[in-house]
């Protein structure tokens, strides 16, 4: 029942909000403690909602002396959950400069990059030096392997078992059978996974250009 109480003030805050979204109300400063409860809100039951996001980090430039660093890390990080899309850039774009430079930020930041670079197996070795900071994001590392998955399906056709176990963390084997089945992915001889064929991706465009004589009589 306890479980069924959270859900239904989580569906009651997010109409809330929603409804803030779409009015002027979207800019008055007294809200602000529902948006970041909606945030918090958001960490715990992993779930996401950019515009809402975005407009907390808006009301942050309205009113500065209303600005708290941890909603803005919590922010951030749930943005890096909904790769590979530009959420992270969307949301870094609405910080000042001194924002930016503050320690945490500057780390999530720095994580972005790694993962923006496909730098994964260095994304999971820095990221254990933040894991008080992560940690509080249910479901980010499983959101953090599926954007791996995604550019593993995009970039392989085969991959060895123990790189593949390494760029999602160093999971284990019960782990990468459960990833591989989500995938489509299929186990071979020789420690490998095959993940797809690339040249099935691949598809020819025909070009047809028309050049009539005023076009060229310029040259002429």
């Amino acid at each position: 029942m306890v479980g069924g109480t959270r859900r239904e003030e989580l569906e009651a805050l997010k109409l809330e909000v929603n409804s803030f979204l779409t009015s002027v109300e979207r800019y008055n400063s007294n809200n602000l403690p529902k948006f970041e409860k909606y945030v918090q809100l958001q960490v715990s039951e992993n779930m996401y909602d950019l515009e809402a996001n975005l407009a907390i980090l808006k009301l942050y430039q309205f009113f500065p002396n209303l600005y708290k660093p941890e909603i803005v890390c919590w922010i951030l990080l749930k943005s890096l959950t909904n790769l590979p899309n530009t959420d992270f850039v969307l949301c870094r774009c609405l910080l000042g400069a001194g924002q930016l430079d503050d320690l945490n930020i500057a780390r999530i930041a720095y994580l972005a990059n790694l993962l923006e670079l496909c730098q994964f197996k260095r994304f999971w070795q820095e990221k254990a030096q933040d894991a008080n900071l992560i940690s509080q994001i249910t479901g980010f590392d499983d959101a953090v392997r599926k954007f791996v998955c995604h550019v593993v399906n995009i970039t392989y056709q085969s991959m060895d078992k123990t790189i593949l176990k390494e760029l999602l963390g160093g999971i284990t084997d019960a782990d990468l059978r459960s990833w591989i089945a989500k995938n489509g992915w299929k186990e071979e001889p020789n420690n490998m996974i095959y993940i797809s064929n690339q040249d099935e991706h691949v598809k020819t465009k025909n070009i047809s250009e028309k050049i009539t004589f005023e076009t060229v009589s310029v040259v002429m």
